[in-house]
């Protein structure tokens, strides 16, 4: 295709784009004509083929695909009612992937909602990472808080080192040790910074089970708590095994110092650009 006529396509697509109730549309009958189908009908078998592909994928069809009724102008200011469908983003993604790829307009939008849908998945991932990175801050927090609640009871720094190591192995059937050298983990780093946001969570549950009860328990002493941590990490493990989750087994994230990294310059960069495109507009 030509410089041009992806500029012009780009144009049509964003120019036929509207919100509806705080969400992002086109229009079925207005998409027919932008990618180059001359009769509905056939358009429509594309767009059955996107519903059964949405279907297949889990989503809800009706989420997507809304039937709606379209008015439209006739000769001499008459009006009539034609069949639409209202299509989500994502909906036109699926269209874009079911259609004659021959036509150009097709493969233009295959690669036009497939950058946006890329974008999503970003803005998904991101989201993801910022959470994990949320878990590990509050686990660190609960750990601090722990830690001191035990000190007032006869527990030192090295106790509690130990009473943590004896609730990992309870919750993840490995010692600390094993479980760093099975995730590759370096040994001088914490395990729960390579940990999944699922085992962070499991393991910050554990110690705030473990901080309440030996507070309404009056639990001292080393020993007892130890059991205490050991008991409500294996409880945790339970519950995850019911739901079919075996925390040992599942796969080390990133280094949550490199991922705190990396959101971090991207923010600063988001930062970067708004004082730019600011400046440019004084």
């Amino acid at each position: 295709m030509k410089k041009e006529e992806i500029y012009e396509l780009f144009d049509r697509f964003e120019q036929a784009r509207y919100v509806l109730e705080g969400l992002e549309c086109w229009s079925g009958r207005e998409l027919q004509s932008i990618l180059g189908y001359a009769k509905w009908e056939n358009f429509e078998k594309v767009i059955s083929k996107a519903k059964e592909s949405c279907k297949n994928a889990g989503e809800d069809v009706g989420n997507h695909f809304p039937d709606v009724r379209k008015t439209i102008q006739m000769p001499k200011g008459a009006e009539k009612q034609i069949d639409d469908t209202l299509l989500t983003r994502y909906a036109c993604y699926l269209i874009a992937q079911n259609g004659d790829s021959r036509k150009e307009e097709i493969s233009f939008a295959q690669n036009y909602f497939a950058v946006q849908t890329r974008r999503a998945e970003l803005v998904e991932k991101r989201l993801l990472e910022y959470e994990r990175l949320k878990a590990r801050e509050k686990l660190s927090q609960t750990e601090k808080q722990l830690s001191g609640i035990l000190y007032e009871r006869g527990v030192d720094n090295q106790g509690f080192a130990i009473i943590r190591s004896k609730g990992d192995q309870a919750l993840f059937r490995l010692s600390t040790f094993q479980l760093k050298r099975k995730m590759d983990i370096p040994e001088n780093r914490p395990l729960a910074d390579f940990l999944p946001t699922i085992s962070i969570k499991a393991k910050d549950l554990a110690a705030e089970m473990t901080g309440l009860n030996v507070q309404s328990k009056d639990l001292k002493g080393q020993t007892k708590i130890e059991q205490e941590h050991i008991d409500n990490n294996l409880a945790v493990r339970e519950m995850l095994g019911k739901r079919g989750i075996i925390p040992e087994n599942l796969p080390p994230a990133e280094d949550v110092r490199k991922v705190q990294r990396k959101l971090e310059s991207e923010e600063k960069k988001v930062l970067k650009d708004a004082k730019s495109k600011g400046g440019k507009g004084k």
